[in-house]
């Protein structure tokens, strides 16, 4: 499997060059070559395979540079949390992505990254250094994922006041080889100052540099796997007759919704493809009007999804080949407002007993507005990681895992800089 880029500057590549550089030599985001397809045979049988053996079934097709037992022991070290399909009421359910050490869907991505790297930079014999930018819960995934990995340094840029208290925190008090960069700006400055120096000479003449974002492909494949490990569960354990679900996707920067495209892509039965956004509504409006105009975004209670410029859906239109009617035959996006939010956690709750977080209830505030049954919706945080917004919907004081009990009693460890690209260029260089 070769790797190009969406601007069609740069020559195919492989795998191990992409992790390595995360973004082209022209600017552009990596993309598969062509894409592949799981075989009718293991189709046919995935509602008894294990996550494990999905894991390993889907990141093969892609990851040829990694021998099969090496990638095994990988996916055993990343993905050592459940991952379950709930049934949340009749016809709809939540695929819980939010069990792994950071409470959030990024720990999937970040984890598998992680080790993939780890894999790669023993055999280059390399130091690297990572530079992530955050809206919430990428920061404290990659915090988590690659802490005290050896010959790796990560520079984390979140902005400033945007992020909950216990996003910065998990973030924000590990030290050694993680630092945290507090940005006076919006998440999209972040990622543009990311971009930036990502493609800076000086910068990497100095440092070897990569990104561990979803616009770094390996945090993004990997993420194929829990939509596969979805639909096998709801086909054992909850199908009927000859039913194939929607699946809802909670969107900011979009590389989570670019990984059920694929998932889709390679043959797993799915219908419809709903990516749910908050107020950042620059896709739904795309949809709508076919002309797609990022903006500033706009701060909301699903803060993780404050992205007025989505990084990653130069991916789907390089996938789809700009044609916007061939998009919709497989994605419709529809955007919910805090009060919708808000809303749809104090019914949850009140119908199910059920507390979800800000972001998967924008994802289940968007599957009643379909009205498509059966729906999968991807729960992607833990509702105690916003006990304000629990509070203001439902009443209710989150009780808060042990995990994030102990984090809040650290020190916060960061550094401030202002929205210029000079002052981080000049912290990376020194």
């Amino acid at each position: 499997m070769k790797f190009v880029s969406v601007n069609g500057g740069s020559g195919a590549t492989t795998f191990d060059q992409v992790i390595l550089q995360s973004i082209a030599s022209d600017g552009g985001l990596y993309v598969p070559e062509s894409t592949p397809r799981l075989t009718p045979e293991f189709l046919g049988k995935l509602h008894s395979q294990s996550l494990e053996s999905i894991g390993l079934k889907i990141t093969s097709l892609f990851l040829e540079e990694i021998p099969s037992n090496d990638l095994s022991k990988i996916i055993e070290r990343a993905w050592n949390f459940p991952i379950p399909l709930t049934r949340l009421e009749n016809g709809l359910y939540l695929l819980e992505l939010f069990h792994g050490p950071t409470l959030a869907f990024k720990d999937v991505g970040a984890r598998f990254m992680a080790e993939a790297l780890s894999f790669f930079l023993a055999q280059h014999h390399r130091h690297i250094t990572i530079l992530v930018a955050t809206s919430g819960d990428t920061g404290s995934a990659v915090a988590h994922g690659f802490f005290n990995t050896p010959h790796i340094d990560v520079f984390i840029l979140y902005p400033s006041g945007k992020v909950s208290r216990l996003q910065e925190q998990q973030m924000t008090t590990l030290g050694g080889n993680i630092r945290a960069l507090e940005v006076d700006g919006t998440f999209d400055d972040c990622q543009r100052l990311v971009k930036q120096a990502l493609v800076d000479p000086d910068i990497n003449r100095s440092r070897t540099l990569t990104s561990a974002n979803s616009i770094n492909l390996a945090r993004l494949l990997p993420q194929m796997t829990y939509y596969a490990w979805g639909i096998a569960q709801w086909q054992k354990n909850f199908r009927r007759d000859n039913e194939v679900p929607m699946v809802v996707v909670p969107s900011g920067n979009f590389g989570n919704l670019t990984a059920a495209v694929y998932t889709k892509w390679i043959g797993v039965s799915i219908n419809k493809l709903v990516a749910a956004t908050n107020a950042n509504d620059v896709v739904p409006q795309y949809f709508s009007t076919g002309q797609y105009a990022p903006k500033p975004s706009i701060q909301t209670l699903s803060n993780a999804m404050d992205v007025g410029n989505p990084g990653n859906f130069v991916r789907l239109q390089y996938l789809y080949k700009n044609d916007i009617e061939a998009m919709r035959n497989d994605i419709s996006a529809v955007s919910i407002t805090d009060q919708q939010t808000v809303e749809e956690i104090r019914r949850t709750y009140e119908h199910t007993g059920r507390i979800i977080d800000p972001h998967t209830a924008v994802g289940v505030a968007a599957a009643r507005q379909f009205g498509l049954r059966p729906s999968i919706v991807a729960a992607t945080a833990h509702p105690a990681k916003f006990p304000e917004v629990i509070k203001k919907a439902i009443g209710i004081e989150m009780p808060l895992p042990l995990s994030l009990k102990s984090v809040l009693k650290k020190r916060k460890q960061s550094v401030t800089i202002p929205n210029n690209y000079q002052e981080l260029k000049h912290l990376l260089l020194s």
